[in-house]
């Protein structure tokens, strides 16, 4: 069993990581307090080869596997958590296109992601349907010609919404269900689309937006998959990203219980570094021993996705159990900084702020609970 990454991994992981800590961390509260991401960053961030990373290389991308991709999660989030963001949504969205799609619809899709000039979304939640995913109501109604779409609702809580250029917007084109659901690719630069900008508590800076369709158009040549297949597409981009996720929320919280180790070596009380006190120093250990473990989870449901080995428990363990650690250990870090992490001078309570969202998006714990307990129980045995 080798926990190490290979000599190229390695390589890599150096040059993301001096990439986000000179260019990215400076911008983290900068872009909370004016509520968008610096469009240097995705500027710098295509130029990396970032924003394609998992795209083939033959569509312009890098090509990564799986444990790569989560050693840049990583590194983007350590230094600047909703940076990150533009790794995961265009991965999101380029996922769907690069195993569903038809050939010409790659080609012509997936090197505007790749370099960057195009940003998608990623357009599943509704106003009623949130982890009820199988039930979209948002109507994909054939055109009079056969030759299109037309569509028509409300999608809400859309990461990169108001930044977006287009998005995968999974529409129901029938009523059987999860089965009834299908996926386009569509421009959001229409007169038909009307964005609104939520006011959220954390991650500011990634636009989260209500978005609703009156009629939007969309070609024959935009349906991703076979009608009906959207909800299995989606769910099997989910098993990839829900690892990812859980890594930006560790490296992120990592971040701040390294900056509160170092105060505990630093800060003085009662005659000695406040780290030699157990109340102080236990909670960090505990915290540290928590995220190496939730990190070792990720690293295995995406080591198994690379080896072609079914994963969905270990991402689905991961989704539910690493944003909590980390969000906890965010937490411990705070408190151990006392009132300089209480300030907004430090990003002690940004992190905190940031990681709670996704505790939420995604799929909340309950749902990745519930599939973790039909794959281990089966489902006539559980919830």
């Amino acid at each position: 069993m080798d926990f190490a990454f290979s000599e190229e991994q390695r390589q890599f992981q150096d040059a993301v990581r001096g990439f986000a800590r000179q260019r990215l961390r400076g911008r983290y509260a900068q872009d909370d307090r004016r509520g968008s991401i610096d469009p240097a960053t995705r500027r710098e961030m295509a130029e990396m080869g970032l924003m394609g990373l998992t795209i083939p290389e033959l569509y312009g991308g890098q090509g990564a596997g799986a444990v790569t991709t989560g050693i840049a999660a990583e590194e983007l989030a350590a230094a600047d958590f909703n940076a990150a963001y533009l790794l995961l949504i265009p991965m999101l969205a380029a996922e769907v296109i690069a195993t569903a799609g038809e050939p010409a619809q790659r080609e012509r899709l997936l090197p505007p992601i790749a370099d960057g000039s195009v940003l998608p979304c990623f357009c599943l939640t509704e106003p009623e349907h949130g982890s009820d995913a199988a039930h979209l109501s948002l109507r994909a109604a054939r055109e009079e010609s056969g030759q299109g779409w037309r569509l028509s609702g409300e999608k809400t809580s859309i990461s990169l919404g108001m930044a977006a250029d287009t998005a995968i917007v999974f529409a129901r084109t029938s009523d059987r269900g999860a089965r009834g659901i299908s996926a386009f690719y569509a421009s959001l630069k229409d007169d038909r689309v009307q964005r609104s900008e939520l006011s959220d508590l954390g991650s500011r800076a990634i636009g989260r937006a209500a978005i609703h369709f009156d009629g939007l158009p969309v070609a024959a040549q935009d349906l991703i998959g076979g009608e009906g297949e959207g909800f299995v597409r989606c769910m099997q981009s989910f098993e990839f990203s829900r690892a990812v996720i859980g890594l930006m929320c560790l490296a992120c919280a990592q971040a701040g219980i390294e900056e509160a180790m170092q105060y505990a070596r630093s800060r003085e009380a009662f005659g000695k570094p406040i780290g030699a006190h157990q109340g102080v120093a236990f909670p960090l250990v505990e915290a540290a021993t928590l995220m190496k473990g939730a990190r070792l989870l990720c690293y295995e449901a995406l080591w198994r996705r690379d080896q072609g080995l079914p994963h969905r428990i270990e991402a689905s363990m991961a989704k539910w159990w690493a944003p909590k650690v980390a969000v906890e250990a965010a937490h411990q870090a705070l408190l151990t900084l006392g009132h300089a992490g209480y300030s907004e001078e430090l990003p002690a309570g940004q992190r905190i702020r940031d990681l709670i969202g996704l505790e939420i998006g995604d799929g909340t714990a309950q749902i990745a609970k519930l599939v973790v307990a039909r794959e281990l129980l089966g489902r006539e045995f559980s919830p």
